[in-house]
């Protein structure tokens, strides 16, 4: 099938519009967009440029029988000049081994028939030595096409031709065409006999190999038969696969642009939500939002935007309206204020020191009916149990507990319970409770202050000193408030501010988690907020879902097109 029949490459939109979407890995990343689509095609031009498929034959070229015969007699000369080593005889192509039908002009050969292999032994370098700098590049079997570089000429490996170097650990496959330094161990450089290294390289690049973790390939990849075609029509190809691959390249381009533009355009929309007065604007730029709904949420970068302002107007009282009928908030403020003042008088919680007003004041205008006050009046805060405490001597209960990559934001994972011995003076003080709120002290960036809510998962479970747990002083007060405002783009910020960082780590102390300001409404207000915040992450999650359905049927699609084209 030659590439000017349309249904070589049928429906394009089929594959530039599959996409699969992968975790962010940064601070403030968006996520990382694998065109899958794009992909698949990529696969399909190299498929059919090995298939013969890609361009037209001519007749005039000379067929891969005499070009077979020419590399086998130069493979023998270098071997009759020691230059290589001979190879032990391979079996004849039986019929049933071949996968698929070629042109006539074509040829099917074991692929150890036509390259040699150009050792790296005693010129390796080791990971060690690689540097960031220097006069000799390195190349490995790792995913980077140069690892590094030495200033080691002794390891240097000049070579006659361009090369491809394969990962025996890896299956990695590089197109090199320049002197370079092997990294250490699992490198294996070939050198075609007599053909188009591009053509070469690209046929190595389609093999779809076994995958066998960290185990040895290059046997994987020799079991491999290569078509191989007249070396006129191998220029011809290469050609047209460059030409196509740059278009690939520019679809893909195209599509970044487009993701990333399209995130801007929802963040900026979104922004504008937060940024409003008025119960009178915040409906109007809904409405203009609302309006195009169907084209702003279209990738899960933009639906999790969607999730953290709905957070975020949550706590900023533009979520649901107030109501003048609630108790005053200052009411309910009082009751908890004197409930902790109890507590303190008769030793059931410590007294701490005196905070000097709120951290940072206030982040924003809130209600006329909330207040704000700092984390400590509202909860006790308390640190847990310090691991390598000296308890030797001691009758200690075993117990699990509770550590930073247990407690998640919004959501626990007990995937992995490390267990402790605590005396019995220590089971009530780090004992958590339901409705406890966890809180963590630190870690990377995005784990400071993650905070989520004990609900008895466990009989009994303690926390770690590196999680803070705060408990209500009043059964009435709403946990599920605190939580969602702790997780919300607020606090967190706060948390940024205020957190001591190293290069990769941040952290934040009890002093820094009791002055965090919080915006407290009416309780008949919060539970208000909470059934809405709920109601709207319970839609933005259904939205995800056929996110996903549509995706996974677009990925079917290209794939079955795949199929179809190179049959």
């Amino acid at each position: 099938m030659a590439m000017d029949n349309p249904r070589a490459l049928p429906s394009l939109d089929v594959w530039t519009s599959a996409l699969l979407t992968k975790s962010g890995a940064g601070r403030g990343g968006n996520g990382k967009v694998e065109a899958y689509g794009i992909k698949k095609l990529r696969e399909l031009i190299l498929e059919l440029a090995v298939r013969g498929k890609l361009v037209p034959q001519d007749p005039k070229d000379e067929p891969a029988s005499a070009l077979l015969k020419r590399i086998q007699a130069e493979k023998a000369r270098l071997i009759a000049e020691g230059k290589i080593k001979k190879d032990k005889p391979l079996p004849q192509i039986s019929e049933e081994e071949k996968p698929y039908a070629l042109p006539l002009c074509w040829e099917w050969v074991r692929l150890p028939e036509i390259y040699l292999s150009i050792s790296p032994s005693g010129s390796k370098l080791l990971s060690s030595a690689i540097k960031d700098a220097g006069t000799f590049p390195v190349v490995d079997q790792g995913q980077r096409y140069i690892a590094g570089y030495t200033d080691d000429a002794a390891l240097l490996i000049n070579l006659p031709g361009p090369v491809i170097v394969f990962g025996d650990h890896t299956t990695e496959r590089k197109y090199i065409d320049f002197d370079f330094v092997a990294g250490a161990d699992g490198v294996k450089i070939l050198r075609p006999i007599l053909q188009d290294e591009h053509f070469f390289f690209r046929q190595l690049q389609g093999y779809r190999l076994e995958e066998r973790g960290y185990a040895r390939h290059f046997k994987v990849l020799n079991d491999n038969l290569y078509a191989l075609p007249p070396i006129e029509e191998q220029h011809r190809i290469v050609a047209k696969v460059d030409e196509l691959m740059a278009l690939c390249d520019q679809l893909e381009q195209q599509q970044t642009d487009s993701l990333a533009a399209h995130q801007t355009l929802v963040e900026t929309l979104l922004g504008t939500l937060t940024r409003v007065g008025s119960q009178q604007e915040f409906s109007a730029a809904w409405a203009r939002i609302a309006s195009h709904f169907d084209t702003l949420f279209t990738t899960e970068a933009s639906i999790d935007q969607l999730k953290q302002t709905i957070l975020q107007l949550a706590v900023m009282g533009k979520l649901v309206p107030q109501d003048p009928n609630d108790e005053p908030v200052t009411v309910f403020l009082e009751r908890i204020g004197k409930e902790k003042e109890r507590l303190i008088r008769e030793g059931k919680i410590k007294k701490d020191k005196p905070l000097l007003g709120l951290a940072n004041g206030m982040p924003f205008e809130i209600p006329d009916s909330w207040s704000w006050v700092s984390f400590e009046d509202v909860v006790d805060i308390t640190s847990g149990v310090t691991l390598g405490r000296k308890v030797s001597g001691k009758r200690l209960v075993t117990m699990p507990y509770l550590r930073v990559a247990n407690v998640q934001r919004g959501y626990l994972d007990l995937g992995q319970i490390k267990e402790i011995g605590l005396t019995e003076e220590e089971l009530d003080k780090y004992s958590v409770m339901v409705r406890d709120l966890l809180i963590t002290e630190g870690g990377d960036w995005d784990k400071v202050g993650r905070t989520a809510i004990w609900r008895d998962e466990l009989p009994r479970v303690a926390h770690q000193n590196h999680v803070f747990k705060a408990r209500c002083f009043l059964d009435e007060q709403n946990e599920v408030w605190l939580e969602k405002y702790l997780n919300s783009e607020v606090a967190r910020n706060y948390f940024a501010g205020s957190s001591k960082q190293t290069t990769n780590l941040a952290s934040i102390n009890k002093t820094q988690l009791r002055r965090c300001p919080v915006a407290i409404p009416p309780i008949n207000e919060q539970h208000r907020i909470v059934a809405k915040v709920d109601e709207l992450m319970a839609l933005c999650d259904a939205l995800k879902v056929r996110l996903a359905d549509a995706q996974t049927t677009q990925l079917h699609l290209a794939d079955a097109i795949v199929a179809q084209a190179v049959c």
